[in-house]
């Protein structure tokens, strides 16, 4: 069993712990951002099928050479709107949606594609100036115009939690963006998907109910080359 295949055989075994029996299903998003296509061959011959990338040139030729293969890719940079045509065509998922102006670009560049683009609004639950989102207050205002636009089909939300090891504060954290989507649900706006949790910090995510984990280092170690050019 490869290095790669055995994290995600960890990684697995402690989400059906985490979930202590409760049978909701979570996906596992792989972020290989700043891995080589090679690593990413061996976590799909292990089973995974969602990939996350950050930075457009670096997950097109990816994209690419996975073409014909029953991946599924995940952008989880934040948008912008001079990559928004690259984004939408290439991509089958938006994690990061976080203004009107981004999702409009998007929207205008998936139109007449034979699959709408998932999206998720991202929430900024850290309360960092560092992060990106919307307030827990404006994602319900948010939700309703991404609902709107055609090419796009609006999921959920997504959010990340400061860095630490305070459980109780991650899980405060997570559980705003948990109380977002309620509000946006009590506003007839549907949603299934609760993007959140990662390495670090995806156990306590998952008890405040996320349903999509985006899972970098603790499947691939850590990144073996940074930003393309």
């Amino acid at each position: 069993m490869s290095p790669i295949a055995a994290n995600l055989q960890a990684i697995r075994r402690r989400i059906s712990e985490a979930l202590q029996g409760d049978s909701r299903e979570v996906q596992l998003v792989a972020v290989s951002k700043g891995q080589p296509p090679e690593a990413l061959r061996e976590a799909f011959a292990a089973g995974v099928r969602d990939f996350g990338e950050s930075y457009v040139q670096e997950a097109l030729p990816k994209i690419e050479q996975f073409a014909g293969l029953a991946a599924i890719w995940h952008f989880i940079g934040h948008v912008q709107t001079n990559k928004a045509r690259e984004i939408a065509r290439a991509f089958d998922w938006v994690h990061a949606v976080d203004r009107a102006k981004a999702a409009a670009a998007l929207s205008k560049a998936r139109e007449g594609a034979a699959r709408p683009l998932q999206v998720c609004i991202q929430v900024n639950i850290s309360g960092e100036t560092s992060k990106g989102g919307v307030s827990e207050a404006e994602a319900p205002g948010l939700a309703r115009e991404v609902a709107s636009l055609p090419g796009l089909r609006l999921r959920g939300l997504m959010g990340m939690a400061s860095f630490t090891d305070d459980v109780a504060a991650q899980r405060s954290q997570f559980a705003s963006l948990a109380r977002a989507r309620r509000a946006v649900l009590a506003a007839g706006i549907e949603l299934d998907t609760l993007s959140m949790g990662m390495s670090h910090d995806f156990e306590a995510a998952l008890a405040e109910g996320a349903t999509m984990v985006r899972i970098g280092t603790a499947i691939f170690g850590e990144r073996t080359h940074r930003k393309a050019a």
